[in-house]
């Protein structure tokens, strides 16, 4: 078949995914989205009980809309906050359900190739298809051919681990009874007990630690002697708990204040400068161990949320252009560096910073920005618009920016390494003294919000 008959496969039913598809319908292009679960945003419905921090008119895709519209599909309204399940439930389950049989689940892509060509091969590589291996439902294997490849298979399966060299810590897997790298709910019985009138350590600094603070905050005020033990691997300063009032994401804002107040009001303790090194067994309980020998007081649960990851393995024969530290595309790195700044500063982008050497190979949506902690779901939906116009061949439309987004209100360096106790104040990455940034957020799932 001509490459141009053949259908470009998305991987990843979740949000960016699903925008894709809509895009590409819209530009009459064949869209085969494959989903790895039994349904649409698997992802999402991990997270169902945790409120985002942006609300439904920057949580929808304006493709999407169209073609939800003749379904009789209202958009809720757009200045309410959904959850997880809110997001799953009155948009995107429907959205797939429109794309109907262009929606293939229990499809696990294992691997994507040039047809006939490893990594290798120079000749006549640029004509060649893409092969898409993939592994059914019931164990079976399949292949199918695609003109192009977009990648929205985000990161949510590949959590950070609790070492802070990037490695598990010693003892972490052999742990794992006891920690948890996800926001509890703690609606479900099972998880409620797992931290009602005990002690539970929350690792990590970004919006998701935020929301496990709070969570754990309000369980104490219902079950005595519960306890949160928050363990920074940086100082406490003023931007630890993000922009609170100056964030154009009031709920974002909001966020930080509830961990602060969990903080404050002595629901939560927090132990700063510390960088796990092991986990060792207390009896039922944990102790953690930082490089520099402190101990910590034996623990209950301990909850990791030290970002996410992509998962690449199954790209490994395509010739990508990725940052060796970030892995995201490498046009797109240095506007994301947490290690320059914290405020999310990012230039609009598209097809430009996330094309590769391997032409048709597009990673977008939290996968794009590889290790880094900050996204939008309106980035993604732009991310995808731009792409799916340069397939289209409207190269016009594929670099014209067509996206404003709200300003975090968070500034300075981020601090990855810095002594304990050291402020965070204005003057560490600067980055707000850019005019022509656009300054986005995280898509860490948040308690008031998080995409």
């Amino acid at each position: 078949m001509e490459k141009q008959n053949l259908p470009v496969v998305v991987v990843g039913a979740g949000p960016v995914g699903l925008a894709a598809a809509a895009h590409l319908v819209e530009r009459g292009i064949e869209p085969l989205v494959l989903e790895a679960g039994a349904s649409a945003a698997t992802a999402v419905r991990d997270w169902a009980h945790v409120r985002l921090f942006s609300p439904w008119a920057e949580v929808t895709d304006p493709a999407a809309e169209k073609l939800l519209a003749p379904t009789g599909w209202t958009r809720p309204d757009g200045t309410t906050y959904p959850t997880g399940g809110d997001w799953t439930g009155q948009y995107l389950q429907p959205l797939a359900d429109a794309l109907g049989d262009k929606v293939r689940y229990g499809a696990t892509v294992t691997g994507v190739a040039r047809a006939g060509r490893d990594r290798i091969v120079d000749s006549g590589r640029e004509e060649q298809p893409f092969t898409v291996h993939i592994r059914t439902a019931d164990g079976g294997e399949e292949r199918i051919t695609a003109r192009a490849v977009i990648d929205a298979s985000g990161t949510w399966s590949t959590p950070g681990p609790m070492g802070a060299n990037g490695l598990p810590a010693l003892g972490e897997r052999t742990a794992a009874d006891r920690i948890s790298y996800r926001v509890p709910d703690l609606r479900d019985p099972a998880v409620r007990a797992r931290h009602a009138g005990r002690r539970t350590a929350v690792v990590g600094s970004g919006a998701s630690a935020f929301t496990a603070l709070a969570l754990l905050a309000d369980l104490a005020k219902e079950e005595p002697g519960t306890h949160a033990l928050w363990v920074l691997r940086r100082g406490i300063g003023e931007a630890t708990y993000g922009g609170g009032e100056a964030d154009q994401l009031p709920a974002r804002g909001a966020l930080g204040l509830r961990a602060k107040a969990a903080v404050e009001d002595g629901h939560a303790s927090a132990v700063t400068g510390f960088r796990t090194e092991a986990v060792e067994r207390d009896d039922e309980r944990l102790v953690l161990v930082a490089e520099d020998g402190r101990r910590l007081e034996p623990v209950d649960e301990v909850i990791v949320l030290t970002g996410f990851r992509p998962d690449l393995s199954f790209l490994s024969e395509l010739r990508l252009a990725l940052d060796e530290r970030l892995e995201a595309p490498t046009a797109l790195a240095p506007l994301i560096d947490p290690n320059v700044h914290s405020c999310g500063t990012v230039y609009p982008h598209g097809v430009k910073e996330l094309s590769h050497p391997e032409q048709g190979v597009y990673l977008v949506g939290m996968k794009s920005y590889g290790r880094a902690p900050t996204f939008l779901a309106l980035t993604g939906y732009e991310q995808v618009r731009s792409v799916t116009a340069a397939l289209a061949g409207d190269h016009e439309a594929a670099e014209r920016v067509e996206l404003t987004l709200p300003e975090t209100g968070v500034c300075g360096g981020a601090g990855l390494f810095d002594e304990p106790g050291t402020a965070q104040g204005d003057e560490g990455g600067g980055c707000c003294a850019a005019p022509a940034t656009l300054r986005i957020g995280t898509g860490a799932p948040a308690a008031s919000g998080g995409c």
